[in-house]
């Protein structure tokens, strides 16, 4: 699918009529594996000269030197060229055309300039033929359009072929002098190179994997380019590489390379103008020492059609600077053996020689500063320092970047967190107090944690004993320090770092345990923890990512103690794992914590009632939140997180509880967060759902804090007022008039009638209605006002 989807954007990509060569096309082979001649170019610039497999790109004014490697036996005789050119659009002049005859000894030397206003080079070995140079030169300026292509594409092909050669050098090496080493270096060199990699290679005997990993080579090399310029990426399994289909900045953009998921057959390129005289067989140039080694992906034919080998050379224009990145946050200690410095993105560091006289530039205290030379590791995935480098007599660090020549350009590249010196001096946290019995961490704070190489305790009786350790910040580390078995006394912990032969040693205090701390465990965002061991009771306070919570409530049981512990501020969001813990009688000690998902919650979105019918009563309204416990309720929620089938709703009045769940239908999903409730209170809860309701979220074991949901309540039956005249008071009659305990003619029930509590008549005198509307306060429901309307 992968591969298809390449070939269709590919096929998009690249216009048909470029790839016009019936004739050529059934000829190509699909690879460049025929080894061509070689090409010697110099490129010269403000007094300094570079082999061309070291420039990335030429400038106006560049002066070349060019040549032909060819045997001495070399029995077809090549006319040397060098087209310059301006864009698909404008030909060049005919004075951007340079030629020698490379079989005359004392003359086969092209020495040039680039011209102002070229944008592309090309270099042509043309078999001799009357008029070969004035027929090149006019194939060249004809159809300008599709030299500026292949100078594009084939110059992008060879660096992603140099990719390619650098890995499947790197493995041969590998699986010939040590195989082992393929599992480990495979995937790692696969990543720097951007090279597709087969993890099902690594299954087979060690003797097969070599050649596994290498197969169908053309369509191993990934684009390099991982930056704002991917269309579209695909990735798998076991390592994070990208399949990518993008835009390549080095050869002019918009264009798809010959080796991203398949080699496209690049001769139809020039086939639309294949001539009597000439065809243009396309190349790839690779770095070779100093030389140019040319690949040809068919035979060259030396009888006409005669075969001009087309040669890319790098484009012209400034050429942009390496953009690469620090491979890992995590510092690493310059003073380490096999110190590598990770760098990502930086396919052409380990594929060319762009890059020279790479260094560390070290800054250090009081600005003082240092240069290391560096060099490439592919296989180790960065950078190292070159062999034999001395390093500085003192530090610390405070910045290192990595610095160079790109062609003939410096560079500036990231910078790279490195550590080294450091004055030794480690400090407990919170202090060098330790208790015996168990394993106990302990967090140590200083300098150059990374250059931390290993740690050892001397117990009180002698023994001796290996501490683990891991640094956690560039300035702290922490030790797991084993103490099961350990006797009380002084403990000496001693820490020894790369570069040094004395360690730093630090003395410590052991005392006997007196209460076991398992764990703390707390919701994120609650206010409140629990902490489980023996012997809580000796338990004050507990600090845990700068809140500080105050034992509460101690719980004894079979298994041990469960101490409840408060903040004492408002609750905030943590990553913090390790709680410090201060017993009663000074002493503090480290405990684990467990900082648990925060409890599900659920907003309410929407809430309707539909009251009961009330045949032949006087209808009373409720305001909003209260509703007739034999009313139905409807209520949509907003889940935290978003819905799952786990989730289930709680709803409890004061005496009974039920619980909503999807898979019984008394909750429906809406959406990814949405859930709706649908159900009448009285028939939920029983006879005592009146009152006020509160609902909570379920999820699995774990449960949200309660929320108010509705008042419920019960209803009297109201048939109707009686006024005997227009002056005197008004008699309310109906049945449970026990559930009101006021009447009144006023929202503010300023002069309402007050209903003895317990009241069971069947009629009570309220005062005469202004209006068509009474007001009630009913027993369930003390807080609210209903109104109740009048015929």
């Amino acid at each position: 699918m992968v591969r298809s989807l390449v070939r269709v954007l590919a096929s998009v990509a690249l216009p048909a009529a470029l790839f016009v060569a019936p004739v050529a096309a059934s000829a190509q082979g699909n690879s460049f594996d025929l080894a061509g001649p070689d090409v010697a170019v110099t490129v010269h610039r403000g007094g300094r000269s570079l082999p061309l497999p070291q420039v990335p790109s030429l400038q106006p004014g560049d002066r070349l030197v060019a040549r032909a490697l060819l045997p001495a036996d070399q029995s077809a005789h090549y006319v040397l060229m060098v087209a310059f050119l301006r864009g698909a659009t404008n030909p060049p002049p005919k004075d951007w055309f340079y030629a020698v005859e490379s079989w005359r000894r004392k003359k086969n030397v092209l020495d040039i300039a680039v011209p102002e206003g070229a944008r592309q080079a090309v270099l042509l070995l043309a078999p001799q033929a009357g008029g070969g140079f004035d027929a090149v030169r006019d194939a060249v300026r004809g159809r300008p359009g599709i030299f500026v292509r292949a100078a594009q594409d084939l110059y992008q092909a060879s660096l992603d072929r140099a990719r390619l050669d650098t890995f499947v050098d790197a493995i041969g090496r590998i699986g010939d002098a040590d195989p082992e080493r393929l599992g480990k270096a495979a995937p790692v060199l696969a990543n720097m190179l951007r090279i597709k990699f087969n993890a099902d290679c690594l299954a087979r005997p060690r003797d097969q994997q070599a050649e596994c990993l290498t197969q169908n080579r053309d369509d191993l090399v990934l684009n390099a380019q991982r930056g704002a310029t991917l269309t579209d990426t695909l990735t798998g399994a076991p390592v994070d590489l990208a399949y990518q289909v993008a835009a390549t900045p080095e050869g002019g953009a918009g264009y798809y390379s010959p080796y991203i998921g398949l080699v496209r057959d690049v001769a139809k390129l020039f086939g639309a103008f294949r001539s009597a005289q000439y065809q243009y067989l396309p190349t790839l140039a690779l770095g070779r020492g100093e030389a140019t080694h040319l690949l040809l992906n068919s035979a060259p034919s030396f009888q006409n059609p005669r075969s001009v080998l087309v040669v890319p050379m790098p484009p012209i224009g400034a050429a942009p600077a390496p953009i690469w990145r620090a491979g890992s946050a995590a510092p690493v200690c310059l003073a380490r053996p096999d110190l590598v410095m990770p760098i990502d993105d930086a396919s052409l560091l380990f594929a060319t020689r762009y890059a020279r006289d790479l260094r560390l530039h070290l800054v250090g205290d009081g600005g003082r500063t240092t240069d290391l030379p560096v060099v490439p590791d592919a296989e180790g995935g960065g950078i190292r320092l070159a062999p034999g480098t001395a390093l500085p007599v003192s530090g610390p660090i405070r910045q290192a970047v990595l610095q160079g020549e790109w062609g003939f350009d410096p560079f500036t590249g990231p910078r790279l967190p490195v550590q080294y010196g450091g004055d030794g001096t480690w400090t407990p946290r919170p202090d060098a107090t330790v208790v015996v019995g168990r394993e106990q961490p302990l967090v140590l704070t200083g300098e150059s944690s990374a250059c931390v190489s290993q740690a050892t305790l001397r117990l009180a009786d002698g023994e001796t004993r290996p501490v683990p350790w891991k640094a956690v910040a560039p300035d702290r580390a922490e030790a797991q320090l084993p103490l099961a078995g350990a006797k009380p006394g002084t403990l000496s912990l001693a820490i020894t770092r790369f570069g040094t032969t004395a360690p730093d040693t630090i003395t410590l205090t052991a005392r006997a345990e007196a209460s076991r701390l398992d764990r703390f465990s707390i919701h994120q965002g609650d206010r409140a923890g629990v902490l489980e061991g023996t012997r809580l009771d000796q338990v004050a306070s507990l600090e845990l990512g700068g809140r500080h919570f105050v034992a509460t409530t101690l719980t004894r049981g079979d298994r041990g103690d469960r101490l409840d512990l408060v903040a004492d501020g408002v609750p905030a969001a943590t990553d913090a794992r390790t709680a410090l813990v201060r017993l009663r009688d000074g002493r503090s000690a480290s405990v684990a914590a467990i900082i648990a998902p925060a409890r599900p919650a659920a907003t309410i979105v929407h809430r309707a009632v539909t009251a009961p019918a009330q045949p032949a009563t006087l209808p009373i309204v409720l305001p909003d939140g209260v509703m007739p416990v034999d009313g139905t309720l409807a209520v949509s929620l907003r889940l935290a997180g978003g819905t799952s089938t786990e989730d289930a709703i709680e709803v409890a009045s004061d005496d009974a509880a039920a619980t909503l769940t999807a898979a019984s239908g008394a909750i429906q999903r809406v959406g990814d967060d949405i859930a709706v409730a649908r159900f009448v209170p009285r028939s939920l809860l029983g006879a005592t759902a009146s009152g006020a309701l509160r609902y909570r979220v379920r999820r699995g074991d774990a449960t949200g804090d309660w929320q108010p949901l509705v008042q419920t309540v019960r209803l009297p039956v109201l048939t109707g007022p009686s006024c005997p005249d227009s002056t005197g008071e008004c008699t309310l009659a109906g049945r449970d008039l026990f559930l009101v305990t006021a009447v009144g003619d006023t929202p503010d029930l300023a002069k309402a009638v007050v209903l003895p509590p317990g009241f069971v008549g069947s009629s009570v005198a309220v005062p005469r209605p202004a209006g068509h509307v009474l007001y009630i306060r009913l027993a369930d429901a003390p807080g609210a006002i209903a109104t109740v309307s009048l015929p």
